[in-house]
């Protein structure tokens, strides 16, 4: 199979990524993205995306990556459809490996492969998804306003999102399989002096209440007592971390404890050349947003490198 020579390649076809690919493509470099499924990336899992700037009504998230991909290729990127493999990323000259498009030579690589939240694991958990399980509170939060919810997790993240959330809703339950929360003193003050927030300790989701087939709660299990509690709920959001893709980079790509990719503003990992964007980089927010604007700084860092070494 022949070998692709682009200027840069972005792995990943998420906001980040083709943000990226756009100014990458806008600034006369050669760029290609590869994406394993299709564009989007986690944003194809959210029904609507009302906090991006531009979309009054909200936008569903498959149609806006489609967009997004569209806008890229009209300035001259290039997609592919294919599975990563691995990368050479030593020196100037890049080769990023692939299932089935053979290898493509480049200069500079911007990782832009995202994180998944990590998924909770009950009976018709994977049914329900974005249908009454939720994975981003910040996301989907408005769509239940003057609702009661429920929200499963302990730590700062988990805590930072049920404080979110009852400013939104009328009744917030927070569940916790320890008796402590993992959180900063912040958070756990936070949570202790919010009234509508019921903090159900010691406690594990069991399974879903449903009416009709429709989702109507959750119930809950007490890990010491083994009774079990309904929590009629419109939804169920879930933050018990996420887990970084990043099984195809290199060891030679720092990494926090948490497994994220080490950039800065910048986006510059420790390898010349190499760019980390969005949801696989260290950030304090992960967004739409965020990862688009980490795409436009990305290239111009990507433009900088290419142009010193030539």
């Amino acid at each position: 199979m022949e070998d692709k020579i682009f200027d840069t390649v972005v792995i990943g076809g998420g906001p980040a990524g083709y943000s990226a690919a756009l100014y990458c493509a806008r600034a006369g470099m050669k760029t290609a993205v590869l994406e394993m499924l299709s564009a989007g990336g986690q944003m194809t899992l959210t029904e609507t995306i009302e906090n991006y700037p531009g979309f009054n009504e909200g936008v569903d998230g498959f149609t806006l990556g489609d967009q997004m991909q569209q806008q890229a290729e009209k300035f001259g990127a290039e997609t592919f459809l294919t599975e990563v493999t691995g990368m050479d990323l030593d020196g100037f000259d890049k080769t990023v490996h692939t299932a089935d498009e053979g290898d493509f030579h480049t200069h500079a690589v911007i990782i832009a492969t995202g994180a998944n939240a990590r998924q909770i694991q009950f009976p018709e958990s994977e049914k329900y998804q974005d249908r009454g399980i939720h994975y981003c509170a910040a996301c989907d939060g408005m769509r239940f306003r003057g609702k009661t919810v429920a929200l499963n997790g302990g730590g700062n993240t988990a805590l930072e999102d049920a404080l979110y959330l009852s400013r939104i809703c009328e009744k917030v339950y927070l569940i916790h399989r320890r008796q402590q929360y993992r959180a900063e003193q912040f958070y756990v003050d936070g949570v202790s002096k919010t009234e509508n927030i019921e903090p159900v300790l010691d406690s594990v989701v069991d399974g879903a209440l449903l009416e009709n087939g429709k989702w109507a709660g959750v119930r809950v299990k007490n890990v010491k007592t083994g009774e079990t509690r309904d929590l009629p709920s419109e939804a169920l959001f879930v933050s018990i971390g996420r887990v970084p893709n990043t099984k195809m980079v290199p060891e030679s790509v720092e990494r926090d404890k948490g497994g994220y990719l080490i950039a800065d503003e910048t986006t510059c990992t420790n390898v010349p050349g190499v760019f980390a964007v969005g949801d696989v980089r260290t950030k304090p927010l992960r967004q739409v947003i965020t990862a688009a604007a980490d795409g436009a700084v990305a290239s111009v860092f990507a433009l900088k490198y290419i142009e010193s070494q030539k």
